[in-house]
């Protein structure tokens, strides 16, 4: 397996203009993850053409690739890896596609969600798990679109900000201990789900996701791409 390039230079070479923006880029085994969750379920998407309105760097768009016969991406902002920049949340409502996933910002993802629900007979978000909780979001979203699965990992999915990182890894954290900066384990605190949106859903089921991140691995996925 490849890992994730733990080099100080690398690593401290980050372009501080994408701070502002909630740059945590998806590891490409939980998409395939749940592209096999699908496949399983009966859903064939070997013809489908989705949309990925949160390409980051590619990370999510690249497994989709593998599955799925046509992959829109794009990014309110340029990554550095060619993809058309656009906001998904501004302008009219893009043409339906078969399917939508994403990763969206948190604070956003509601607004992402439903506008994905207007442009996509499927709709797979990757979210924190904490998103299922809150009263208003229930009231506003859940109870008038209820997804058809929620798929809870059994396992840890690390995500870390503007970079790409191997669960295990070591890197280089400068600003850690005041500045003086010092090696760290790729690990999280943080628990993910999948949240499935289907025409006709009136009642939710819910699944885990079995540890699978070994086996769906693949040399590359660590990789640097575009800005960092």
């Amino acid at each position: 397996m490849s890992g994730g390039n733990t080099s100080s230079a690398v690593m401290q070479r980050r372009n501080p203009a994408l701070d502002k923006f909630d740059d945590f880029p998806t590891p490409m085994w939980a998409t395939r993850a749940v592209l096999e969750w699908l496949a399983r379920a009966g859903h064939d998407l070997s013809g489908a053409v989705v949309r990925e309105p949160c390409a980051n760097r590619g990370y999510m768009a690249v497994p989709l690739a593998e599955v799925c016969a046509a992959v829109e991406a794009s990014d309110v902002l340029d990554y550095g890896v060619g993809y058309p920049v656009r906001d998904y949340l501004f302008g009219e409502v893009p043409e339906v596609v078969d399917w939508t996933f994403m990763n969206p910002p948190f604070v956003l993802a509601q607004q992402f969600i439903e506008r994905a629900l207007m442009s996509s007979r499927g709709v797979a978000v990757f979210c924190r798990s904490a998103f299922v909780e809150g009263a208003q979001r229930h009231a506003e979203l859940f109870s008038v679109y209820p997804p058809a699965h929620i798929l809870q990992f059994t396992e840890r999915v690390v995500l870390h900000k503007s970079a790409m990182r191997r669960a295990g890894d070591k890197w280089f954290d400068p600003d850690a201990d005041d500045g003086a900066g010092r090696w760290k384990s790729a690990s999280s605190a943080t628990a993910y789900c999948w949240m499935i949106w289907l025409p006709g859903t009136e009642v939710t089921t819910f699944d885990w996701i079995a540890p699978c991140r070994l086996r769906l691995e693949r040399p590359g996925d660590y990789e640097v791409r575009g800005n960092v």
